[in-house]
């Protein structure tokens, strides 16, 4: 490294003997300007591996050169890659000095000495240079190469057009890391005058900020007041300037959101100094906040953001109180359009920040008391559900919780940061202000107490529980005398509360006691544990359920003189309320015995019921006396007698009676409770009670039922005004369509008017003398008219109110249909709840027909978005939790007989369907019962089961359960099945399709064998050639099933085989031309399924007469027989192969020298001649005299063998036309005598003569032959300008007659001196091949 430290930052001395080496050390250079990361990064490392274990001084040296040149390199990605590589290196090889590099970097990197252009690459190359030098980590410790470095950086700092601010930002990182020694020694004196002037720019004042946090020994305040006038930054004198600088730097950096280093470190150092409040107040508050920008708004949110982890408690109370955080509420609350910036979720992610790294409770509390205190109109700005609070202390969430109940009590709005906007203030002018902001305080406060609850932070049962006693109090109970036995009576409400508030307070309960509902297991002991290992939800460690608490609670507080229910209870509501306790407590000592699930149903419904006695206790009195002695007769210990068809329902009865009436609420915990309860008694389940069920999704009774509402809406749309049409303008949406087929006859409808009015009418004006003869002139006086005017005013304002009840008539009809609906959607969880649990048990029979009943009726009905949504939740239950069910019902013994009935109905309306969708389900229905009946064992006494065929013999179990039949009548099943598929294959319309029987076949592989025939038969039965084609295509599918051959002995799959072929040759037998479509597609389907048939027939060496498939096939290897079809062709040579026939290979045609030579004519360069032209030639003969010549069989010959008008000069030495070369086949001879090949054949001339000039132009004969045959059809699409003399093949020539040979050779030996100028006329007779 000595040689290196005199050369310094010169050229490598051999950079040859490095490039000799191989390419692999120079493409990691290559790679390195890779503008994919990952490549750079591993190209680097490579680079440092090969230099670490080489240790060559040319290599490394190289390495410096190449590195250092592309630091100024024009491609982005290059740059930082080149950087990154030269700090390794530098890093990895100490010896290297680093003065050396930065010279080296400096000299190839000239600011002065480049060129203009290049001054942008040159000082980039200089800034990733001392980058470089900075991330190796040697650049603090070479204090020559730090100051260069620094110096660099300020020259850097001019060239602000191409690096911005990165060499300010970069000498700021540098000083950030240098020891203070240093920096006094070295750096303090150069930058002295950037120190000084660091009120010009917000640079200079970030470097001054930085080098007081970090040197304060340097920068103490007396070398402040020498360099710039006073001792602190932040005083009096200096915030105009700042609020400046922070302006600037707001709306320079306002896309980056994020809040600026140069601010952060201002406020550090404002609290270093003690002049925060300063800052605060007169830089912050009324300096930055003054200018109405977004940016600075932001900056300022930030800096509260930023601020609260740095302040103390009583700096924290001057924030919070102060205008951005007043400003910053009017922000959330105007902001409320989509595509406006919210600053609130970065507001809450500082919150989340503070309180999770924040271990003073004081100002935990402090921070979350301030913001719940910053409110709009008495509503908090902060969200009632933030998550932040999960952060919170116990100590600090228990005192938060504590300062909520107390303000809900005592409204303080004193303390809040209240602001309202402008449109709020004119609107509530007339309004209560203090009542409405308690009124929004209470209502917001309610809502943060039962999310806390909900949230995730670590909380005691204790918190839990005086959170819902303090709701369930204030929402159904008031306080008469303070009293210490409840401790909610402590402090009265400095405001009482209204019934419309104990209304919300009461909906806000119910959601609370939701969330109990779910609640997981609080605590630490091994019980709770043990409790939430077992995902129980709902109780308390020792088990008991929270809403059981809290009617142990509403019970006391019923029994105390010194509070009042705010809906007092009747004697007869008081003695349910009673009698729902004792049977709670009756149901909770029989827990530890059988039917755990049943007593937890009734439990829970009748404290949910106990709880809503309270809400509505009208309402709720009926279903509670029913429920009550539904609990009676359900655990009552008297036997079960058989009950006749007009006996009293049984509890279970009842008991869904009581869900689907619980289940039409309005409230979501009543309905979740409901499905619970009931997927814990649909065991006891009954067929009664299944059909409560399901006579509500009945649609057949649903329309019995709007019979006469659906005349009434007829009736209602005769007289329809168009005034009308405007006001249902604002309906929902799940009318638009039906509106918009309304609107189209509205015209019509107001033409017609009701008899009744009109004859009214009439009654009124012929009283009123208005309508008089033609006899009578008389006018009627002013008081008549008037009697008229309100005599015709009354009865049209009669008319208008028969109009509107109409129309509110309509209007409830349309709203009970949707309410209908939703409780049918509602009604479906049951079903889908006991298919899922009871999927064993024998009442699912019973769901099948009304599952589909209402998936027919929504197909055929509108399609509005409600209708849509419950047809795809019924197809999906019935799909997923009937058909696909993996269990089903195991005892089916006793029902076999109804099951195969059940199944024929399906499969026969499957059939008579005319949608194939509908008909769809139905067909996956009759699959299921086969699935069910063939899974079931029949009786000992039943009939034996099906002998296994003779080739399974030793059959594996797998075998053996796809041989067995179960509880299957084959022969019915069969016929059923017979039928479905003879209809498919032979009916032309019918809503059947092959994929049905496809998985039809492959669930149930025993089906194969009865049906195959069918099959086989309907290949030449079929109705149509469609049919005769999805024949084929089923059978090759079935065939194609691995286990179809398990149920067939041997020589019954032989003569399938044998039969199938058979049927497919008879097939083939009666196609045509194959000129239709369908043919065509029956005669591919048939290959195919020969294919397959033969492809057997070999593999497995079955004994298959092919003679007569060999003979038809034979007589389908015509054009006109299976047409021109490539795929025909394809897979009649496939069925070919099979019977040893090969496919023959067509023949070279005589044309292909021509295609050769076609490339060589395109090369040719400029315009064709007038006279070569397609259009031209006959015209360009007759100008020259020369009418076209005859061919072999005395016709005039084509155009394209007629003579061009002229002929080139290239032309007449010999050239191939488009051609440079010479043509060497040519026959013609300078002597007059014309030769080909091996001379034997002579070519004449012709005996035609013609001037001069037509000879010259006259394009030569022996490259316009003319053939006969299948060559002759191809020749008339080849132009004879394009024809060379050699493309005439040996072999045609040598056909020619020995005659014709003779009659040329006396020709040439008596006329030799007029040969040459007769072989351009005379045409050679054409040669039939």
């Amino acid at each position: 490294m000595a040689e290196m430290e005199g050369t310094g930052a010169g050229v490598v001395a051999d950079p040859h003997g490095v490039l000799r080496q191989g390419r692999v050390f120079l493409d990691f250079f290559w790679d390195i300007a890779s503008p994919e990361r990952e490549v750079r990064l591993a190209a680097t490392e490579n680079l440092l591996r090969h230099l670490r274990e080489g240790r060559k001084d040319d290599e490394l040296k190289y390495a410096l050169k190449r590195l250092v040149e592309g630091l100024g390199a024009t491609r982005q990605a290059a740059r930082p890659g080149f950087s990154l590589a030269l700090a390794q290196v530098l890093q990895a090889f100490e010896e290297i000095p680093v003065c050396s590099v930065l010279e080296q970097i400096k000299e190839r990197h000239s600011l002065e000495k480049g060129k203009k252009k290049l001054v942008k690459n040159a000082a980039f190359g200089n800034f990733f240079g001392v980058m470089a030098l900075f991330q190796s980590g040697r650049l603090i410790k070479d204090q020559k190469a730090l100051l260069e470095s620094i110096q660099l950086l300020q020259q850097l700092v001019h060239h602000q057009t191409h690096l911005r601010d990165l060499p300010r930002k970069t000498l700021i990182d540098i000083i950030s890391e240098v020891p203070e020694t240093v920096f006094e020694e070295v750096l303090f004196g150069i930058l002295q005058s950037d120190l000084a002037s660091a009120f010009t720019s917000p640079d200079n004042l970030h470097l001054l900020l930085v080098g007081m946090q970090k040197f304060p020994g340097v920068l103490k305040p007396r070398n402040l007041k020498k360099l710039f006038g006073s001792s602190t930054v932040v005083n009096e004198e200096n915030i105009p300037r700042l609020v400046e600088l922070l302006q600037s730097v707001a709306k320079s950096e306002k896309k980056d959101k994020k809040l600026p280093g140069v601010a952060f470190d201002l406020l550090q150092v404002s609290l270093k100094e003690g002049a925060f409040e300063l800052f605060w107040k007169e830089g912050v508050e009324d300096g930055l906040l003054k200018e109405k920008s977004g940016p600075t708004s932001y900056m300022c949110y930030r800096l509260l953001g930023s601020a609260l982890p740095l302040l103390s408690l009583d700096q924290l109370q001057v924030v919070l109180k102060g205008k951005v955080m007043q400003h910053y509420g009017e922000h959330m609350v105007t902001t409320q359009l989509p595509e406006r910036f919210k600053f609130g979720p970065d507001m809450e992610a500082y919150l989340d920040e503070f309180l999770s790294g924040c271990d003073d409770l004081e100002k935990q509390l402090a921070v979350v008391i301030g913001f719940s205190t910053l409110t709009n109109q008495g509503s908090p700005v902060f969200p009632g559900s933030s998550k932040v609070v999960r952060h919170l202390h116990p100590v600090a969430l228990q005192k938060y919780v504590d300062w909520l109940k107390d303000m809900f009590l005592r409204p303080d709005l004193d303390c809040c940061l209240d602001f309202s906007s402008n449109r709020q203030k004119h609107n509530w002018e007339n309004v209560n202000i203090a009542h409405l902001k308690a009124t929004r305080l209470r209502k917001w406060i309610m809502h943060r107490l039962s999310t806390i609850i909900e949230s995730s932070v670590k909380k005691e049962e204790s918190l839990v529980m005086d959170i819902s006693r303090f709701c369930f109090f204030h929402a159904f109970f008031e306080t008469k005398k303070k009293t210490a036995q409840i401790c909610e009576t402590s402090v009265l409400p400095a405001e009482p509360l209204d019934g419309q508030f104990h209304s919300m307070v009461e909906n806000y309960f119910f959601g609370l006691l939701q969330t109990l509902n779910t609640l997981t297991v609080l605590g630490d002991t091994a019980k709770a544990a043990a409790l939430r290992e077992k995902h129980i939800h709902g109780v308390t460690a020792d088990g008991k359920l929270w809403i059981f608490l809290l009617v142990e609670y509403a019970n006391k507080l019923l029994s105390s003189e010194h509070v009042k229910a705010v809906k007092p209870l009747t004697k007869e509501q008081r003695d349910a309320w009673e009698r729902t306790l004792e049977s709670v407590k009756n149901l909770q000592k029989k827990e530890n015995k059988s039917d755990c699930a049943k007593i937890a149903a009734f439990q829970q419904l009748l404290l949910l019921m106990a709880i809503n006695l309270l809400k509505n206790p009208s309402e709720t009195m009926d279903v509670l006396s029913d429920l009550l002695k539904c609990t009676e007769r359900a655990f009552s210990k008297e036997p079960k007698k058989k009950k006749a068809d007009n006996a009293e329902p049984g509890w279970i009865e009842v008991m869904v009676e009581i869900l689907l009436s619980l289940l039409a609420q309005p409230s979501l915990l009543i309905r979740r409770i409901s499905r619970s309860v009931f997927v814990r008694i649909c065991p006891n389940l009954n067929k009664r009670g299944l059909q409560l069920i399901l006579d509500v999704l009945d649609p057949y009774r649903e329309q019995n039922e709007e019979s006469a509402v659906v005349v009434m809406e007829e009736s209602n749309k005769k007289i329809k005004p168009t005034q009308d049409v405007d006001e249902e303008g604002s309906e929902d949406s799940d009318e638009d369509d039906s509106e918009e087929e309304n609107d189209s006859g509205d015209e019509e409808k107001n033409e017609e008017v009701d008899d009744d009015f009109r004859s009214q009418l009439m009654n009124v004006l012929q009283a009123g003398n208005a309508l008089g003869g033609d006899d009578s002139d008389e006018e009627l006086d002013d008081e008549a008219m008037k009697a008229l005017d309100k005599n015709i005013s009354a009865l049209f304002a009669e008319q208008q109110k028969r109009i509107q009840a109409k129309k509110d008539e309509k209007d409830r009809i349309r709203k009970e249909t949707i309410l209908r609906r939703d409780f049918k959607i509602k009604v479906l969880d049951l079903i889908e709840a006991f298919l899922t649990k009871q999927s064993e048990n024998p009442l699912v029979f019973d769901t099948i027909e009304p599952l589909l009943h209402v998936i027919e009726q929504c197909m055929s009905s509108d399609s509005g978005k409600q209708e849509v949504d419950f047809l795809q939740k019924t197809a999906n239950i019935f799909r997923n939790s009937l058909c696909r069910a993996k269990q089903y019902c195991k005892k089916v013994d006793a029902l076999k007989e109804d099951l195969h009935a059940f199944v024929e109905r399906l499969v026969n309306k499957a059939c008579k369907h005319t949608d194939s969708s509908v008909a769809l389900y139905y067909f996956s229905a009759s699959l299921y019962l086969l699935k069910v009946l063939k899974g079931n064992t029949p009786d000992k006494s039943s009939t034996p089961p099906t002998p296994l065929p003779e080739n399974q013999s030793e059959t594996t179990p797998q075998a053996s359960q796809l041989l067995s039949t179960g509880c299957l009548d084959m022969e019915r099943v069969t016929a059923i099945y017979q039928e479905a598929l003879t209809q498919l294959l032979t009916k032309r319309k019918t809503a059947l399709t092959s994929s049905m029987f496809y998985d039809f076949f492959s669930r149930f592989p025993i089906m194969c064998k009865p049906l195959a025939d069918t099959l086989v038969k309907c290949i030449t039965a079929g109705a149509r050639q469609h049919h005769q084609g999805q024949a084929c295509v089923l059978l090759r599918r079935v065939l194609l099933i691995p286990e179809v051959k398990l149920v067939m002995t041997k020589q019954e799959w032989e003569e399938l085989i044998r039969e199938s072929i058979s049927q497919a040759t008879e097939s083939l037998k009666m196609v045509g031309d194959c000129t239709l479509k369908a043919e065509k597609e029956k005669v591919g389907k048939t290959f195919e399924l020969l294919n397959f048939l033969l492809k057997i027939a070999a593999t497995e060496n079955l004994r298959v007469k092919l003679t007569e498939l060999d003979r038809v096939l034979l007589a389908l290897n015509w054009p006109e027989r299976i047409g021109n079809s490539a795929r025909l062709d394809s897979l009649y040579w496939n069925v070919m192969s099979w019977l040893n026939h090969t496919k023959p290979k067509k023949e070279k045609t005589t044309n292909k020298p021509v295609q050769e030579a076609e490339p060589l004519k395109r090369k040719k360069k400029g315009f064709l001649p007038e006279t070569k032209k397609r259009k031209n030639r006959k015209k360009g003969n007759q100008e020259n005299g020369v009418a076209p010549e005859a061919g072999e069989d005395g016709e005039p010959a084509a155009p394209e063998e007629q003579a061009l008008g002229g002929e080139t000069p290239k032309k007449k030495k010999g050239f191939v036309a488009g051609s440079k070369h010479k043509n060497q086949n040519r026959g013609v001879r300078e002597n007059g005598v014309a030769m080909e090949d091996s001379g034997e054949e002579a070519v004449s001339g012709g005996d035609a003569v013609a001037d001069k000039k037509k000879k010259k132009k006259k394009k030569k004969q022996n490259m316009n032959r003319k053939r006969k045959g299948d060559a002759g059809n191809e020749d008339k699409q080849i132009p004879a300008a394009k024809k060379t003399k050699w493309s005439v093949s040996q072999e045609t020539q040598q056909k020619q007659g020995k005659a014709n040979q003779q009659k040329q050779g006396k020709a040439n030996q008596q006329k030799p001196g007029k040969a040459k100028k007769k072989r351009k006329e005379k045409k050679t007779p054409a040669l039939q091949e």
